[in-house]
């Protein structure tokens, strides 16, 4: 982060694109629920967890990655990686970061106003696990910022956005720097921890 503070207080950095291909549809018929985490202090693994759509460019078009991050701790739970923003690869990184975590699913589950994530399969799932329900009302970008720097950093440091040569390789891709993140990115605000570090050593 420092590092990158510095080229970018130079002018060193390079401008990245704003993309024009949006992610998020918040305007749906499902019921929005309310910011339950602005107060809270998050001081531990599995307290919260902030979930995120960003797509991933082929040569065919684009795929679409599905995270969710434990906030504490900064670890990637749970991803997937698909051709399609529908539903299902919502539910499969949520289904994935349930299995990871066993019996010690987070209290919260906080997100975007997106309509896969307040759509009555993804919300039922939740409460199913007793898993409390936050998102976004006004400032999405702030609002949900750990989930958008984690976004950032797997692009800017990992290299997943460039433009792939298929599907698949962009899986590759995003496996590897994802184990990569999780395993090796130190993090200032962790005390110059990794996100595993931090995460099994308090889980």
């Amino acid at each position: 982060d420092t590092l990158f503070n510095i080229l970018r207080k130079h002018n060193m950095l390079i401008t990245r694109k704003k993309p024009s291909y949006r992610t998020t549809n918040s305007f749906h018929r499902f019921y929005k629920h309310k910011n339950i985490i602005k107060d809270v202090l998050v001081n531990r693994p599995n307290q919260v967890w902030v979930s995120d759509i960003t797509y991933i460019r082929t040569v065919k078009g684009f795929c679409y990655l599905a995270l969710i991050t434990d906030m504490h701790s900064r670890k990637i739970i749970g991803y997937d990686l698909s051709d399609s923003l529908e539903l299902a690869g919502c539910v499969r990184a949520l289904q994935k970061a349930l299995k990871q975590a066993g019996k010690r699913s987070p209290q919260i589950h906080h997100s975007d106003r997106g309509i896969q994530y307040c759509s009555n399969v993804y919300t039922q799932i939740l409460k199913k696990n007793n898993i409390g329900i936050s998102m976004t009302e006004e400032n999405h970008c702030y609002e949900n910022a750990v989930a958008e720097r984690v976004n950032g950093i797997l692009k800017d440091e990992f290299y997943l956005d460039q433009t792939f040569d298929s599907v698949q390789h962009a899986k590759r891709a995003t496996k590897s720097a994802i184990n990569l993140y999780n395993q090796i990115r130190l993090h200032v605000s962790l005390d110059y921890k990794t996100p595993n570090m931090v995460y099994l050593k308090t889980a």
